[in-house]
């Protein structure tokens, strides 16, 4: 425990309390705290520029960071094929309000002229059809980018939140070592060695907190490259068979649609003479 100079104040005759009464104030405290943070500010400031102007040389992990370079990609590409999905979806529920509607006017044109009951019919059930299939595809395309959503907005962000801080402890540990061999290329004299030997503590510091923040970072990537293959495998498939069902149903409804309507129709050769053939 650190000790600090204090100052006991005399007690009077009969009193059994003492009051200690430290000489470090709170804003002393809180004014070296602003100065050790202002100092590490500007060496990690100092450190990113000369990185960007591509003169300062920095740690580069050879086996983590091209992984994280993979894992933002993948980012902003699942970001943008959910976005897509989810565009298609909201056009497909407005089709299918659009087929609706047009299958009702239909239905009530196929009662009004009976003699287009049939062909107003068959085209009305198509519609309403279609528009039911259209709305259960649409459910299925929103389960998948609510999932992918999830997958990018909340597991791999949560990644990312711990390479941003990967990131962060990086400069700050290249900071720390930069300014360390410039105090060991300068001269050792009775000035130079106190600063020598402090700034040997902060960058082992550093160093062991960097080392730490990688490994933990290096796990988790990990195991979310695992589980990212799991969750995509389930939900493309259950997206494409999704797709698959709703084109296979359509299919079969309107072949037996058509031939249903064949069959009400009679023979198509045999037409009912015009007003014109009959006079």
């Amino acid at each position: 425990m650190e000790t600090t100079q204090s100052e006991v104040t005399p007690h009077k005759p009969g009193s059994r309390s003492v009051v200690i009464q430290s000489n470090r104030s709170p804003a002393s405290e809180k004014l070296e705290k602003v100065r050790k943070w202002s100092i590490t500010t500007y060496k990690c400031t100092r450190q990113s520029l000369s990185e960007k102007l591509g003169r300062g040389s920095r740690t580069v992990d050879l086996e983590l960071e091209p992984r994280l370079e993979l894992l933002k990609d993948d980012r902003l590409r699942y970001n943008h094929m959910t976005k897509l999905a989810q565009t298609l979806a909201n056009q497909l529920a407005q089709f299918a309000v659009t087929q609706k509607s047009l299958g009702d006017a239909l239905a009530d044109l196929s009662v009004k002229t009976p003699a287009l009951h049939v062909e107003f019919g068959m085209n009305a059930e198509a519609q309403k059809f279609l528009s039911k299939s259209g709305e259960t595809l649409t459910t299925a395309i929103n389960a998948f980018t609510s999932d992918m959503n999830t997958l990018v907005n909340k597991t791999i962000e949560d990644t990312m939140i711990n390479v941003r801080l990967y990131e962060s402890a990086r400069i700050e540990y290249d900071a720390y070592r930069v300014d360390l061999e410039e105090l060991n290329l300068g001269p050792r004299d009775a000035v130079t060695l106190p600063k020598l030997e402090q700034a040997q503590k902060s960058f082992q510091s550093q160093r062991e907190r960097y080392q730490k923040i990688r490994d933990d970072l290096s796990v988790k990537v990990k195991l979310l490259e695992e589980n990212k293959v799991k969750v995509l495998h389930n939900h493309l498939w259950l997206l494409h068979s999704a797709v698959a069902a709703e084109a296979i149903q359509c299919h079969r409804f309107l072949e037996q649609n058509i031939r249903q309507a064949s069959e009400q129709l009679g023979n198509p050769g045999m037409e009912t003479p015009s007003f014109l053939e009959e006079s």
